[in-house]
């Protein structure tokens, strides 16, 4: 799963950058583009019809936003280039595909790392200083700035095999971003880490290509993985995290009153996304559970069970300082603080 702003294409006498005239010029208009990593229905792409509908009413008509969905500009990498490029100016992206560039980026992989409670995690990413200040300036040395962090939901695993503790990972074929550190965290369990495209990984799985997947539920709904899937455990060993991101050239040559106008909105969306996610996680959880035509099992860890994983996953932090931060593992160690200052 995953976002983009496109081409600032400046009708009516504007300069292409967005920067001279904001919304009030007379006859001036802006039309942006906004890509993301899911489709009509699913809660990035109407993250992004909400945002362009707010920033449209604030600027009179003024701002238009052209919302693509997943494919409509290439596959996640290919949308990582164009945001970068500024062939886009904004996107919603998942840190999960950027993780052989921004390195500290694949810190949303480690496993256990951010409170069970999603309301809790989504306060997290609101306030933290390590993800807003220091991976905000990883990103923008690659032309990528993150305005916002948000949560679409815990993580869950769908399998052909009931999971309950890490031996039933073993020599498992799951289906994985590709984040390096992604991958390191499955072999944690004793599984093979195969990373894939989503667009190839309900095929995949109904052919047993690979055995199982990671996903927020309202994704594995929308998705119809659970039709190929026996099991679905409800793990809660993550959060799909997703930011919203924007071109940093592009961003920064705006004038002061759109890049208000784009700030404000932001923000304004972490309460709305958030209730979005919480709706579409809780219907799905129950069209999966109702579904007799594609029945599955729906396991529960308990707290020694998940203890298990948790115990598995904790030297991957390590792996993390040491193999993959560029900074000794200084963010990591800041954003540690941040939640455990939180509290459970």
């Amino acid at each position: 799963m995953i976002f983009v702003l496109g081409i600032l294409l400046a009708a009516c006498g504007g300069n292409g950058d967005g920067g001279d005239n904001a919304s009030g010029g007379e006859g001036q208009t802006y039309n942006w583009k906004f890509v993301t990593e899911e489709v009509d229905g699913q809660v990035q792409y109407e993250y992004a019809e909400e945002f362009a509908k707010r920033m449209k009413e604030k600027s009179d008509g003024a701002v238009n936003i052209e919302v693509y969905e997943f494919g409509g500009l290439g596959s996640e990498t290919d949308q990582v280039e164009q945001l970068q490029s500024g062939t886009v100016e904004m996107a919603v992206m998942s840190p999960g595909f950027t993780g052989n560039m921004v390195k500290e980026g694949q810190i949303f992989a480690l496993h256990f790392l951010f409170p069970e409670s999603v309301e809790k995690t989504q306060q997290i990413l609101n306030d933290s200083e390590a993800l807003k200040t220091d991976l905000r300036e990883k990103y923008e040395e690659h032309s990528i700035s993150p305005l916002s962090f948000w949560t679409e939901g815990a993580m869950q695993w769908t399998s052909s095999k009931e999971i309950t503790e890490p031996a039933d990972f073993e020599n498992f074929k799951m289906r994985t971003q590709t984040s390096p550190l992604i991958l390191e965290s499955y072999k944690a369990y004793g599984a093979e880490p195969t990373p894939m495209s989503w667009s190839e990984l309900y095929t995949a799985l109904d052919r047993g290509t690979v055995e199982g997947q990671e996903n927020p539920i309202f994704f594995i709904g929308d998705a119809s993985f659970y039709e190929v899937q026996d099991y679905m455990t409800l793990s809660n060993h993550n959060n799909y995290v997703a930011m919203t991101t924007v071109n940093t050239d592009w961003y920064e040559g705006l004038n002061d009153e759109m890049k208000t106008m784009v700030d404000e909105t932001t923000q304004e969306m972490q309460e709305w996304v958030f209730e979005e996610q919480k709706k579409q996680n809780e219907e799905y959880l129950k069209t999966i559970k109702e579904d007799t035509e594609n029945p599955t099992e729906i396991v529960e860890l308990t707290d020694e069970q998940r203890q298990m994983f948790k115990d598995k996953a904790m030297p991957v932090r390590d792996y993390y300082r040491n193999e993959v931060s560029t900074v000794d593992g200084q963010i990591l160690d800041k954003l540690q603080e941040e939640i455990e200052a939180a509290g459970e």
